[in-house]
Order: C-alpha cells, then structure tokens, then sequence
C-alpha cells in the first residue's frame, strides 16, 4: 500500500528534532508498490529516507521524501549457501560457512540486531543500538567497534527508479569506503532504492574484540558470570549487551536529547602529518602525553575526532539551543530541543575551524545535511 500526505511534520522523524515539514510525505510497505509510483511526477527534489538518524535538515524539505516501511528477515537456505570454497573467494577451505540472511530496507537496525543475536547468528552484534534502517546502513556503510556493515553485507537489492527496473550489487560493486558507497555518489544519488539487504553471518563464533576497550569490557561481563556459566558465555547476546551499555553511557537518547550520533568523521592523517600531532602535544602538554590513534594499513593515521573537538575546548560548550555533547565531543545536540538548523551549522562550523587552527586538520560531518 501506498500512503501520501502533503506538508507532512519530520519533527519525529529525524532523531535530531528537527522541526521541519516535507512538502510531499510518501510511504509504501512493498516491493510491488515502488513499480506503482510515478517517480517523474513527484516533486523535486526526492529524498530516500529511513529512520533519520544520519540527517540534519536545514530547513523545511520542498521536495518529496520517500520512506519504506518494507518490513521482515529471512534466513535463506542454507544449504545454498556457498558450500564450495570457490564460489566465494572471500572464505578459505574448511570455514564455516555464511548463513544468509535476507532483510527488508525498512526493518529497524537494531531490531536486526536482536534478532540475529537470539538466533546465535555472528557478524553484526558489535553493531548493536545504532539509530536507523536496514536500508540506510547499506547506504551509509554504518560502523561501530572495529565493523561496518561493509563487512557483513554479501549483496543490496534496489529498485532503478531511471531504468524501472529491479537490480542488486554485490558487496564489491557497492564500493564501500569509509561510511561511503556508491549509493551517495553525486551522480547516481537517489536513482537507486535498497529495497532489501542480504546479511552474511555465522554460526561459527566470530568475537570482534579489538577495538578501544571492547575486549576489557567483555571480559569484565563473563567475569561476572557463575563459574559454571562462564564456559560459552561469549556469544553474540553478551556482546551486544555489552555494546548497548557502552553507547547509553556515551551518547544520549535521542528522545531526550536530539542528535544525529556521531557528528564528524574520524579524520585520516599521514604519519608525518601525525607526529607534528604528536610533537605539538607533547610540547604543549609534557613528554608523556598520549596521542590515541590507529595506524591504518597503508601507512596513515586514524585520529579520533572526539579527543581533537575535546582538546579544542568544546566538549560540554553550548551555543544557543545547541550543544556538543558533555559526555561524548563527537556528538552535537539539540540541547533545548528547540534548536534552529543555524544554530547546529554555526557550532559545527566553529568547531572545524578550531580543530583546523589547532591540528592543521579538516573535519568533515558524517551527517548528511538537507
């Protein structure tokens, strides 16, 4: 079924609480109905959207916004899936082989979440509590604790709104970068609509534990478990309960307060670039302070833009109704939940340009701005 409303309120539906209107407002619940809508005769411009999570609206949006509400999870035969080593060059002779796992563009996120980790399934736990659709993580390649959805997507399926026809990438031609894809590409953004997205997770146990602090805090919970209940306690369950506690300790709720998660990109740096980092630190700072990064495989730097907004002063600092975040810098908030779409791009603008004055660094917003 289709469903359009006109001069439809977003308020509550963009966790930043944006208080905008869409000018035409369409939701449909099936595959089928995409081949009904008349894709020329909408007003322009047309944004696909899923729970937003990921957006700042800049204003009200003159346009149509599409939403799906395409809505199950199915796990494929296994039997077919991939029982040869060389029908998927990606997995090695004598690994488990991938339970595939269909899901509708228009299931919650961490609903999948759930679901996979009651079902045992390994691959997407650490993704556990990230706002937003199944869809729009294809879309956005969301990520969190050393995995993005890159990494457990084996094929996207989408409707070609130009060709009018159904089409699917696999993982490769969905060129993933970080929190990229094709999908946001300037010149085929909007052409095509994820319509569902096929998961590849495991039975076989696959701990993703080497990022930050994971691995202590997931020791610290089995430690906690009866000793007789400490044998097989590491499951995808445990982690992600693990994973939620982590992130409702560092990031609000957007029902309380508004936002849209992680607010800047971690920015990539050269080491050159890095040590100059470094050194100005320590120069500033004495011979033990610590820089965190990550060293990347072809030799750059990964540096948390959380640690360079906080050195710059910002974290917890208000600017009429907006914020940056007292308990995590990365992320900027709707701090009277009567914000201005001016007010969050004149805090963030502030910021960039002190981190750049500061490290010689430009950050750039993960959030898309509409």
């Amino acid at each position: 079924m289709i469903k359009t409303e006109y001069y439809k309120d977003l308020t509550k539906m963009n966790t930043f609480g944006m208080k905008v209107k869409a000018r035409c407002f369409v939701e449909y619940d099936s595959v089928a109905d995409l081949v009904d809508i008349e894709f020329e005769e909408l007003a322009r411009p047309v944004l696909h959207m899923g729970g937003g999570s990921n957006l700042l609206f800049t204003g009200d949006f003159k346009g149509t916004v599409l939403h799906s509400k395409i809505n199950f999870i199915e796990i494929l035969d296994e039997s077919s899936c991939h029982p040869e080593p060389s029908c998927h060059p990606e997995r090695s002779e004598g690994s488990a082989i991938p339970v595939l796992v269909s899901v509708g563009a228009g299931v919650v996120f961490d609903e999948f979440c759930e679901w996979a980790a009651k079902e045992g399934l390994w691959g997407v736990e650490n993704l556990s509590y990230i706002p937003g659709e199944v869809g729009a993580s294809a879309v956005q390649n969301i990520g969190a604790y050393g995995v993005e959805a890159k990494d457990v997507i084996h094929k996207v399926y989408c409707y070609d709104t130009v060709e009018e026809e159904f089409v699917s990438f696999s993982v490769e031609e969905c060129g993933y970068g970080y929190r990229d894809s094709i999908f946001k590409k300037p010149e085929i953004r909007g052409r095509y609509i994820v319509t569902h997205v096929v998961f590849a997770l495991s039975r076989e146990p696959k701990p993703q534990l080497g990022y930050g602090h994971l691995k202590d805090a997931v020791d610290s919970a089995t430690s906690a478990c009866n000793p007789e209940q400490r044998e097989g306690s590491l499951t995808p369950s445990l982690i992600r309960k693990v994973i939620i506690k982590i992130r409702k300790e560092k990031l609000p709720e957007p029902s309380v307060m508004g936002s849209a998660g992680s607010f800047f990109k971690n920015p990539v740096v050269s080491a050159e670039h890095f040590a100059r980092i470094e050194a100005a630190v320590k120069a500033e700072q004495g011979a033990d302070a610590k820089v965190p990064h990550y060293d990347l495989p072809d030799g750059t730097v990964k540096v948390p833009a959380a640690w360079m907004i906080e050195q710059c002063g910002w974290k917890g600092r208000r600017s009429g109704g907006a914020a940056v975040y007292d308990k995590q810098p990365l992320v900027i908030v709707n701090y009277t939940g009567e914000a201005y779409p001016e007010e969050i791009i004149s805090l963030e603008k502030r910021i960039i340009a002190s981190v750049k004055d500061k490290f010689d660094v430009e950050l750039h917003p993960e959030v898309d701005h509409i």
